[in-house]
């Protein structure tokens, strides 16, 4: 079954000191589905995030990514395998200011050392509805089109997975489901994997599933989530005795 899955992590161990951020956790993402990782501060959804795109090696367990076996390669390899597979979406939208929506898109081509096709950038600002914003420098667009011109460069170069650490963290509410609508869309047109660490309970919402984690353990996942049913998982773990 495991090429259903775009990412695997098999009784994977993530420690920090004295600190076990994920303990003997195994857990699958199936390709083509959006997934969202919620839990209380200190759950271990951030490592985890990290763990599964090869950012970080856990100290135990395997990790599979696009069928890869993150643990036997080297940095340089990881290197590649992130730049070639994986795109990223953060809180804050990483953009370099001084140049236009275009040429931030254009950021993964150059660092691959190759050479950027307008066309595909063309298309991944159109993607994220930034047609005619291509000349615009950063500081001429709103939060939310500067988090779809962050999109639109994490897309570029077609990754197999797209990892979202808080997306809609610094945007407002409507601002918020306009930035989830479009990864959304891009879930149901174009079969991209997503999976996003979120504390947003409406953000979650436009997720396939939820997994909730605690003490560094899933402890559960909800399909179909809808707000009510995630705040209300939410305010259960959040109570539950440490």
């Amino acid at each position: 079954m495991k090429h259903n899955h775009a990412v695997d992590l098999r009784s994977v161990t993530k420690t920090y000191g004295s600190v076990t951020a994920l303990d003997d956790v195994t857990v699958g993402f199936e390709t083509g589905s959006f997934t969202a990782v919620m839990g209380p501060s200190g759950s271990g959804k951030s490592t985890l995030l990290h763990c599964a795109a090869g950012l970080d090696r856990p100290n135990s367990g395997t990790v599979t990514l696009d069928g890869a076996d993150l643990g036997t390669m080297s940095e340089r390899e990881l290197t590649l395998l992130r730049r070639n597979t994986v795109g990223f979406v953060f809180q804050s939208f990483n953009l370099l200011p001084a140049l236009t929506a275009e040429q931030n898109v254009e950021l993964p081509f150059r660092l691959a050392g190759r050479r950027p096709d307008r066309r595909e950038i063309r298309r991944a600002l159109l993607d994220v509805g930034l047609e005619g914003r291509e000349r615009h420098l950063p500081g001429q667009l709103s939060g939310g089109q500067q988090q779809r011109v962050a999109i639109a460069r994490a897309l570029v170069t077609r990754p197999s997975v797209l990892f979202a650490d808080e997306p809609t963290g610094a945007l407002d509410s409507t601002t918020s489901r306009q930035v989830l609508s479009l990864l959304r869309g891009l879930v149901a047109a174009h079969g991209q994997t997503i999976i996003m660490v979120t504390h947003d309970p409406v953000a979650a919402s436009f997720a396939d599933r939820v997994l909730f984690f605690a003490d560094g353990r899933p402890t559960g996942v909800l399909d179909h989530p809808t707000p009510d049913a995630v705040a209300a998982r939410m305010s259960r773990l959040e109570a539950a005795p440490c």
